[in-house]
């Protein structure tokens, strides 16, 4: 008889034992890692509500978004990563030319316009930023403004423009120019650029300061800074305008996401990006962080991707990712 409740004794504790492996399981799956190039004071917001709706964990790792890209590149197939969240198309380029992302299936890709997401279907937009040409609107009108980024070459914008060679999403720009217009034809605008005066600033902010301190009369920017400015001062004298139609200057960049191609927690991972795109999310990026959305048909509101769809350039953003060939141009032209 003994020897009859030691064995169900035995078969009671492997059983709890094997209980408790599988909750461990099941509570392993039932969270995803997130490296994220963007800023946490801006999207956190986002990933608890995500966590509020369907119960699974996110743990962020935040950092500059070609610094996650080449960890992910570095780790291979150790990453701990699910998802990378990437400030630009660049950085997703690179890991989709690496083998690290896995194809997305179409209820993600065939959601957005064929524009914000890239040919292979392994990485999707989640909001966009356009590039603008910011100015002092007490000093200049809109009228008096260039039709192309070509045009602050001429003589009377001598000393008079602001931009930040340094900065990643200056960076993309050229990345966009060179593929657009030719290697050649962006080497002699930023040499043009350089010996009109064009004056260097840390980032965009920078730039901004630049401007209304009267520094410097205009600047080559991203246009939710100004957005975000007069969030916080209606009286702010910045505002921002865009080129002719198809001009280089225009180019829309994305921030987006992929699946790190690890990673175990494919349908969580799947969840997560879904999220991003729905509604709500797409809401936030207009009316938050004054991105544009990249779903059409959201309810009118601050800005709608509509509006600037046919200002932009026709640009594949699979070609963003050669950043190495920008960096060495910016080098070769004293810029960097």
């Amino acid at each position: 008889m003994s020897s009859i409740l030691l064995i169900l004794q035995k078969r009671i504790v492997s059983l709890a034992v094997l209980c408790c492996l599988l909750f461990v399981a099941e509570t392993a799956l039932a969270q995803i890692t997130v490296y994220s190039g963007r800023n946490r004071a801006l999207v956190e917001p986002l990933v608890d509500r995500f966590q509020a709706e369907t119960g699974i964990t996110v743990r962020v790792r935040y950092g500059g978004t070609t610094q996650l890209a080449v960890a992910i590149l570095e780790e291979g197939r150790r990453s701990p990563a699910d998802v990378f969240w990437s400030q630009d198309a660049g950085a997703l380029g690179a890991l989709h030319n690496g083998d690290m992302l896995l194809a997305l299936p179409d209820s993600l890709t065939q959601a957005l316009p064929p524009q914000f997401r890239n040919s292979a279907g392994s990485w999707i937009s989640t909001s966009a930023r356009a590039r603008v040409l910011a100015y002092n609107t007490k000093q200049i009108s809109a009228e008096e403004l260039p039709a192309s980024v070509y045009d602050l070459t001429k003589p009377e914008w001598r000393g008079k423009v602001g931009w930040a060679p340094a900065n990643a999403s200056f960076q993309s720009f050229v990345t966009a120019m060179r593929a657009l217009d030719g290697e050649e034809k962006t080497r002699q605008w930023l040499e043009d650029m350089r010996r009109n005066g064009a004056i260097a600033y840390n980032n965009n902010n920078s730039i901004l300061q630049a401007i209304e301190a009267g520094e410097v009369l205009v600047g080559l920017t991203n246009h939710y800074y100004i957005d975000r400015a007069l969030g916080s001062n209606t009286n702010y004298p910045i505002w921002f305008a865009f080129f002719d139609a198809g001009d280089s200057g225009n180019l829309i960049n994305i921030a987006g996401m992929g699946i790190v191609a690890p990673s175990r927690r494919v349908e969580q991972a799947t969840r997560f990006i879904h999220f991003m795109i729905q509604e709500e999310a797409q809401q936030f990026f207009r009316d938050s962080t004054f991105e544009y959305p990249v779903t059409t048909g959201l309810a009118p509101g601050y800005r709608l991707i509509e509006d600037v769809l046919e200002l932009a350039p026709e640009i594949d953003l699979d070609l963003l990712e050669d950043l190495d060939g920008t960096l060495r141009l910016l080098r070769q032209t004293g810029l960097l």
